[in-house]
């Protein structure tokens, strides 16, 4: 019994054994994270880190916010760090700033980035010119956050996004994520930036969850401002995009390469500053050149982008005209089936392709 007893502890430790050696040789699995959580977790850790940071915004505190991304903060941070203000945009805007001009890092929430226009004042003339004006003595460090862009159902005053409003003000840097690598990485750039900061999140994005590994998952993990990033290889044309538009580029990417065609797919990140050379280096490869936005065509991104192309060295490289796929020229409707045919769908960004490669 006692030679039993013995074999079966010596076995035991030779499986431990090589199960250790195994676990310890296998990198750590991605886990899934959603742009929700990402958003939650870049904030968490910025107001750990930094004791200037606070969040001020409707619903923000006891109610975890209207879409939950500031959920459980308010208990953690209590009354002084995350506050809940009244249902006055150019109020506590003003105020963010003034906090941000006084020394503190503050994030303002909007609801929804329509109701930014309450407070545009306090956004263009306030925030982003006084570093200016007051010849680099007075710095205003704050994020302006919250869901930017087409919802679903909730029709034009709901509806807009406001990439190229906020793209056009020098003194703002505008964000526009897409994953939950993106979200996590550029928030905590945003909180951390001496600059004001436009952070357009989408809605429809909030729920989706993304594999985040544990490089992104540290602490210390940053994405920089001002730079865009290739989400997927290709050789034949340039797909453009920002937000919530870089899952249908890539949805786009993945039926034409069935049939041969392989897209290159550009996530921004960044609305302002842009990586131009991103894009011109991909052009230069491709020959090619599609953009992709939700917002409307005129003076739109995607007219910022090919305006930018046609002025510099990328031009000369392309082998036909570059086409842009955009919302629809119209204020919001209501009704699904006329929301549907303002946005643009995976189709229409395959037909745009086919269309600028002639096939």
């Amino acid at each position: 019994m006692a030679s039993l007893r013995c074999f079966l502890r010596s076995g035991k430790k030779a499986v431990t054994a090589v199960l250790r050696r195994e676990f310890h040789g296998t990198p750590p699995a991605a886990v899934q994270v959603t742009v929700r959580d990402a958003l939650n977790q870049a904030m968490d850790e910025e107001l750990e880190r930094d004791e200037r940071v606070f969040l001020l915004g409707e619903e923000v505190a006891q109610y975890d916010g209207a879409y939950k991304v500031s959920r459980g903060l308010w208990k953690k941070y209590g009354d002084k760090r995350i506050i809940d203000t009244p249902i006055t945009e150019m109020g506590f805007a003003g105020i963010a700033v003034g906090a941000a001009m006084a020394g503190l890092r503050p994030i303002c929430e909007f609801m929804t980035f329509n109701f930014s226009m309450q407070a545009i004042d306090q956004v263009i003339n306030s925030a982003a010119k006084t570093y200016y004006m007051s010849a680099g003595l007075q710095s205003v460090p704050i994020v302006f956050r919250g869901p930017n862009g087409a919802s679903a159902g909730v029709a034009a005053q709901h509806s807009q996004c406001f990439a190229a409003w906020y793209g056009h003000c020098p003194g703002l840097k505008v964000v526009s994520p897409w994953s939950a690598e993106d979200a996590r990485g550029l928030l905590k750039s945003a909180i951390r930036d001496d600059n004001p900061v436009v952070f357009l999140e989408n809605e429809l994005m909030y729920g989706v969850p993304f594999e985040m590994s544990e490089e992104v998952q540290s602490k210390d993990f940053l994405i920089p401002i001002g730079k865009a990033k290739i989400e997927r290889q290709g050789t034949h044309i340039t797909l453009v995009s920002h937000s919530r538009m870089v899952s249908l580029c890539l949805d786009a990417a993945a039926v034409l390469a069935k049939e041969g065609i392989e897209c290159e797919v550009i996530n921004m990140r960044t609305i302002r500053p842009l990586d131009a050379e991103a894009i011109e280096t991909s052009i230069m490869k491709t020959n090619h050149l599609v953009t992709v936005e939700g917002g409307w065509p005129q003076f739109g991104i995607g007219a910022e982008i090919l305006a930018r192309i046609m002025e510099g060295p990328a031009f000369n490289y392309l082998d036909s005209p570059a086409v842009r796929v955009t919302g629809v020229d119209i204020p919001m409707p209501y009704a699904k089936i006329l929301e549907d045919n303002s946005v643009p769908q995976i189709k229409d960004i395959i037909f745009s392709i086919k269309k600028t490669l002639n096939v």
